[in-house]
């Protein structure tokens, strides 16, 4: 009680400071345009991502932990004057609450999360996703063939990562369930198999991102850069191999290890929350057919495919490539999902497996199954917002530019873990390399240090995202897997950490090999980092004694 009285006390003074501060501050910004706060791109500008990624880690509770960071935010940017930190977090134009429920595209992606809720709610009332089950069951015996199809399925699913992340969980978590695959691997596998495959897709929503960030003055083709960058993006591709060889060698570690026992004795959440839990029952109806999952899925498939380079003037002569360039993820989405609920609403009435008041009881239980992931994506916005307002991308990005002309022969190394670092503070992977990558070509303007340089930055930023608290794709794997946020994050940290370990040293030989002059062997690098990183993981399956399989 002692302490909780003390702690009271401790608010109390710090809200009473906080007041006196606002009682002899400005409440408002009278230039808006050049308003600066008194950390602007110091290393205080990173504080607010910080403390919400720490909190997070440790609590193991995520809506309070961002709400810790973004009020750090928006103290730090009105000075500590509390009028000011409410306009700021509430209603600031470039990082605001509600300009981020404005933006068209953060809408755009919340309908679609309301749209597929909806569908997979229709795919269990009609008895499809039992069926499909059913059939999964039949042929897919083991529990490492129930991953594998999931890794298959992620690779598959290479146009968008916020559809990849969604769609693979739907389709796969009745098969995963069956096999006792907790759900914190299966949201592992769904991440490991979103960015990391999108960023080194040549027809994707990245790879539209990435030759976006090239400068258009630099006298280069971001596209061919971009196709150049694959085999040197270390981390997309070990991730890959990570995923593999965990499933085959049956090797798990940290928490995930509890997670997978806990899932084979029968548990597959393992900690009690478990925010999906009342929307998970599947209804058993004897006209269902497997088709009934597939053939909305497909055509969800299909319609978003279409509708994205729509978005992108295909249909007005743009080439296929091209209008994947310069589609609108966002509104592709919403236009796939609206005809995909359109479709299946038909094809389920014509079927006889839907009755219209079913139907109209899955929009409000589609939209109540993804409030949680709503709820995060919206907090994990406005902390991104406060970040960018303080400045804490152009503290990194100075820092990169300062340390280049020194350490040359390090630099894909230190790019790696610039990247990742913002990354992983921000939640954003698209900002991350639409910084770094102007300054990377600013050093090495051409030839192959260039396409490395850009490479290691695409793959840290990857690896930041990956493992960040506050990525939305890190929020959208848990929602697809139907697991607890921080349980995800918290099982799938060791694993990104490992592979990011590996590329450190990848990314270290090729500065070693290009300061040597021996250009002609840099190739080499991939498969050594691929030994290495299975030398690792047998050596962790030797300390760990593997995990049982049924």
């Amino acid at each position: 009680m002692k302490r909780k009285q003390i702690g009271m006390l401790i608010f109390l003074a710090v809200i009473v400071v906080l007041l006196f501060v606002t009682a002899n501050t400005p409440g408002v910004v009278t230039d808006p345009e050049n308003y600066q706060c008194s950390v602007y791109a110091t290393v205080f500008a990173l504080l607010p991502p910080v403390i919400a990624i720490g909190l997070a880690l440790i609590t193991k509770e995520v809506y309070t932990s961002l709400l810790a960071g973004i009020i750090t935010g928006g103290l730090l940017y009105s000075n500590f004057n509390l009028e000011l930190m409410i306009g700021t977090i509430f209603f600031q134009e470039d990082g605001g609450m509600v300009y981020k429920l404005a933006d068209a595209w953060n809408v755009g992606i919340l309908v679609f999360l309301v749209m597929l809720g909806i569908l997979v709610s229709m795919l269990n009332k009609a008895g499809g996703s039992a069926a499909f089950g059913k059939w999964a069951s039949k042929h897919i015996k083991t529990r490492i063939g129930a991953q594998i199809s999931v890794m298959v399925l992620g690779i598959l699913i290479f146009v968008d990562d916020y559809f990849n992340c969604l769609t693979v969980g739907s389709v796969m978590r009745p098969v995963t369930d069956r096999h006792k695959v907790s759900r914190a691997k299966l949201s592992y596998i769904i991440d490991a198999t979103a960015a990391p495959v999108c960023i080194i897709a040549p027809i994707s929503s990245w790879a539209a991102a990435v030759t976006s960030s090239v400068p258009e003055d630099a006298g280069i083709n971001g596209f061919a850069v971009f196709l150049q960058t694959i085999p040197y993006n270390l981390y997309a591709i070990l991730t890959l191999v990570m995923v593999l060889l965990v499933t085959v060698l049956r090797v798990d570690f940290g928490p995930m290890k509890k997670h997978e026992m806990n899932a084979i004795a029968g548990d597959l959440f393992t900690t009690p929350g478990r925010p999906y839990e009342g929307n998970e029952e599947e209804a058993v109806n004897d006209k269902a057919h497997v088709l009934d999952l597939i053939l909305p899925v497909a055509v969800l498939i299909a319609s978003c495919i279409v509708a994205m380079v729509y978005t992108g003037g295909f249909f007005d002569g743009a080439s296929f490539v091209d209008a994947f360039a310069a589609s609108d993820a966002s509104v592709g989405l919403v236009l796939g999902g609206a005809v995909t609920l359109v479709f299946t609403f038909i094809y389920y009435m014509m079927r006889d497996v839907l009755s219209f008041e079913e139907f109209a009881k899955c929009i409000p239980e589609g939209f109540q199954s993804m409030i949680a992931p709503i709820l995060i994506l919206t907090m994990a916005w406005t902390l991104s917002g406060m970040t960018n307002l303080l400045g804490a991308k152009y503290f990194v990005a100075d820092l990169v530019a300062n340390s280049a002309s020194a350490m040359q022969g390090f630099l894909p190394m230190i790019i790696f873990l610039v990247a990742a670092f913002l990354a992983f503070a921000t939640g954003t992977s698209w900002g991350t390399f639409s910084i770094l990558i102007p300054i990377v070509i600013g050093v090495f303007p051409e030839g192959q240090m260039m396409v490395i340089s850009i490479a290691s930055c695409l793959a840290g930023a990857v690896c930041g995202d990956h493992c960040s608290p506050i990525s939305d794709t890190t929020i959208m794997a848990s929602a697809g897997g139907h697991c607890e946020h921080v349980n995800h994050v918290v099982t799938q940290l060791p694993y990104v950490l490992v592979v990011g370990s590996v590329c450190m040293v990848g990314y270290l030989l090729i500065g070693i090999l290009k300061a040597a002059g021996l250009d002609a062997v840099v190739w080499l690098t991939l498969p050594v980092c691929i030994v290495i990183l299975c030398a690792v993981l047998c050596v962790i399956r030797a300390k760990t004694g593997g995990k049982e399989e049924i």
